[in-house]
């Protein structure tokens, strides 16, 4: 297929974790594989949605409905069950906003193990552009036996005290967050809801690498990894083999960077701080740079 090779040739150190929109319309009828739908937008799936796909909502599927955590084990192995999928399905994300959500949602899943798991790359507004079918019909879908593993936080997600040793170490942030947000000119995204962050600023030593710089706007593709490697290596001095700590404002965007760091450049040790600036910029003592 065409654009599977472009995917192939672009560089990544891990290409298999992103397909096509052209590999994604061959495997619609293939039972092991299951679309998920996860958008910023929580109404747009029901306007219309790749066939098959369900819809995983980032606020009531994968957030805990009383902490602020995501889902325990058993809520996790139960969203499983619900949309069909077993331990040796691919599940496939792809959604709104240059797949902004489709990568939070992948990040989650990995926190329990499933790394059966890919991105579409381009996600809606590729499909929407080539004029690929969109359908309202909901999948009926034969519940599965899912057993998730305990949820494992350690290798791809950062707490609050962790990454204040990681600021003491000097060691490698990356703030994805609009520039107004890194100055704390501005408290929260342009044309979004102020979440709760009393303070505004950045964590000292982080550099502000907007998370859609690694987007095509046009298409919502990833870029290569030679333009990965200009905005993050080379510009912002960023060295692949340290540990490296990605944030935003509550960790959706910052997945979406996490992502793009650990499997198309290569990243060894990469975590999302979901904490990310609703924590840091409301705890007391916690040192922020403007």
């Amino acid at each position: 297929m065409g654009d599977m090779s472009d995917i192939a040739s672009r560089g990544y150190a891990h290409p298999e974790v992103l397909v096509s929109t052209d590999w994604v319309a061959a495997h619609l009828n293939d039972p092991s594989v299951r679309l998920i739908e996860s958008n910023e937008d929580t109404l747009l799936y029901s306007s219309g949605h790749i066939p098959g796909a369900v819809h995983v909502d980032w606020t009531t599927d994968l957030n805990d409905p009383l902490r602020r955590d995501y889902i325990t084990r058993e809520g996790f192995s139960a969203l499983m069950s619900r949309i069909g999928v077993t331990p040796d399905t691919t599940v496939v994300f792809y959604g709104d906003k240059n797949n902004w959500w489709a990568c939070y949602a992948f990040w989650v899943f990995q926190l329990f193990g499933h790394t059966n798991a890919k991105v579409m790359d381009g996600g809606r507004l590729k499909w929407e552009k080539e004029g690929r079918e969109l359908t309202r019909e909901v999948p009926k879908i034969t519940p599965t036996t899912y057993e998730a593993p305990e949820r494992n936080d350690a290798e791809i997600r950062a707490f609050r005290d962790e990454v204040l040793r990681h600021v003491e170490k000097k060691g490698q942030l990356v703030d994805v967050r609009s520039p107004e947000e890194y100055a704390g000119t501005r408290l929260h995204m342009p044309d979004y809801p102020n979440e709760g962050a009393l303070r505004g600023g950045h964590i000292p030593g982080a550099k502000n690498i907007p998370w859609a710089k690694a987007i095509n706007p046009e298409d919502g593709t990833f870029k290569t990894a030679a333009e990965l490697r200009e905005l993050y290596l080379n510009n912002a001095s960023l060295q692949p083999d340290q540990p490296t700590i990605a944030y935003c404002r509550i960790g959706e965007r910052s997945s979406h960077t996490w992502f793009a760091l650990r499997y198309l450049l290569g990243f060894k040790n990469v975590k999302n701080y979901d904490g990310s600036w609703t924590e840091w910029g409301n705890s007391v003592g916690l040192p922020i740079e403007r």
